[in-house]
């Protein structure tokens, strides 16, 4: 995460477009965390989310020169994903859209009793625990992606409504309704239906094998529980760089924050000792 202040940051940018491969290396590999959780979220899967994290770390280094410090670097950033990502149409989700009645009747009706057991010798609580996480962030896709978006940035990261109005191109009050109607509809589902969070009958533990069997789970590809945490603090770091939060915060526990995998962080190594980086540096 950068730590940088906005006069250093400047430095860097200054330093970034001028050809400077280690200011640019600082720069990208500073909001790489921010913007795959942003995709993760947005998106649904981890495949998809380091998809769209690569494109928007493209964007962010062939629009560096066009940044001229009117907000912060990292709500500049946000508003580029954000972008990126409403009109992202490559991901699963894209064309498997879901509802929240879909998500409610399959709790209600899925069969998951006469499941044989198909853990392939993964720890069951191990098994619940990406469920429950994967299932949480796919329930995300209940709503349209301006929605997602919104609740993403005021639940996720806890932005100030007038930056994230900023972000998103409407007014901080417009931002501040639908945040709050859009956190009741998903604290509403949690609590009729998620066992988890809320006194629903769904639990993790007992639907594992279902979730396997169609195909929601593999039990040998755990994104979830592999990926390395973030540090609350850390996200909260990212907050307070942008501004002060606007005390609508509630607390959805299943948004935790994730480090960037080794596949994004080797796109960037590969891309900065490319030709494309001599490229890209006269844009």
């Amino acid at each position: 995460m950068l730590k940088q202040t906005n006069e250093e940051l400047q430095v860097l940018i200054d330093k970034a477009t001028s050809g400077d491969k280690e200011s640019l290396e600082t720069l990208i590999v500073g909001v790489q965390d921010i913007v795959f959780n942003l995709s993760l979220r947005m998106l649904g899967t981890f495949a998809d989310a380091e998809d769209a994290t690569q494109d928007i770390l493209l964007k962010v280094i062939t629009h560096l020169s066009s940044f001229r410090g009117d907000s912060s670097f990292t709500t500049w950033v946000f508003r580029i994903a954000s972008n990126h990502l409403k009109n992202y149409k490559k991901h699963m989700f894209a064309h498997y859209p879901l509802s929240f009645e879909y998500y409610g009747n399959d709790i209600e009706n899925g069969e998951i009793q006469d499941v044989p057991d198909l853990t392939q010798n993964v720890e069951r609580d191990i098994l619940a625990e990406e469920l429950k996480m994967s299932c949480t962030n796919v329930m995300l896709q209940c709503l349209d992606m301006e929605s997602r978006c919104i609740f993403i940035l005021g639940t996720m990261f806890q932005i100030d409504s007038r930056i994230a109005g900023d972000i998103l191109d409407m007014t901080p009050e417009a931002y501040r309704k639908r945040l709050s109607r859009i956190r009741k509809k998903m604290a509403d589902f949690l609590s009729a239906y998620c066992g988890e969070y809320g006194g629903g009958k769904c639990k993790c533990k007992d639907r594992v094998n279902y979730a396997i069997q169609n195909h929601r789970l593999n039990p040998l590809q755990l994104d979830y529980t592999s990926a390395a945490e973030i540090p609350l603090q850390t996200m909260m770091d990212v907050k307070n760089a942008m501004e002060e939060i606007d005390a609508l915060s509630q607390d959805f526990s299943f948004c935790k924050t994730y480090q960037s995998s080794e596949h994004i962080k080797s796109f960037v190594q590969e891309f900065l000792a490319s030709t494309q980086f001599s490229i890209v540096r006269k844009s």
